[in-house]
């Protein structure tokens, strides 16, 4: 079951698809179930049938496979598809201060590298560790000169989202 989140303007619906055979699917919308079926008329148009109503939908993409802008019969939408690795991407492009004292990846994965001792003083923009997440490398830095004080995790290790991984001072 393939679950995400779609924003739509200023709504944020959290999607699951349970079931799909051909151009059949049943979604859930939030907590409300839907049967649907959807058949592409041409490319970027699609007709919905919905719950016993049809929908006229064209999706234009916004130079993103992951933002459209949709058009219906009456309203029209920016709309974006935010999946497990558009959240990852987000968490790894927001900005948490040079303050930060605990270097934690922002989702479940592998430790593949540790390049630090505890002890080690470190520059800015040296890596401390590497960690393996949705097929991706992701290398941690350092935003300042810094101190490691304690490696709380070693490679090879599985770690959850959010676990600290070393901590700096």
């Amino acid at each position: 079951m393939t679950s995400l989140e779609i924003s739509l303007d200023d709504r944020l619906a959290k999607v699951k698809l349970l079931e799909s055979e051909g151009n059949h699917f049943r979604i859930l919308v939030d907590d409300k179930e839907y049967d649907s079926r959807i058949i592409m008329v041409e490319q970027g148009v699609y007709l919905m049938l919905l719950d016993g109503k049809s929908y006229n939908i064209e999706l234009i993409e916004e130079g993103d496979p992951k933002k459209y802008f949709i058009n219906t019969n009456r309203y029209s939408y920016n709309a974006e598809i935010i999946d497990a690795e558009a959240k990852y991407q987000k968490s790894r492009h927001a900005d948490h201060g040079d303050d930060d004292s605990i270097i934690s990846s922002p989702m479940p994965g592998k430790v593949v590298k540790i390049l630090v001792s505890e002890g080690d003083r470190i520059k800015a923009g040296d890596t401390v560790v590497v960690v393996s997440a949705m097929k991706m490398e992701s290398e941690y830095k350092v935003k300042k000169d810094r101190l490691i004080k304690e490696i709380r995790v070693k490679e090879g290790d599985t770690v959850e989202g959010h676990e600290p991984l070393v901590i700096i001072e």
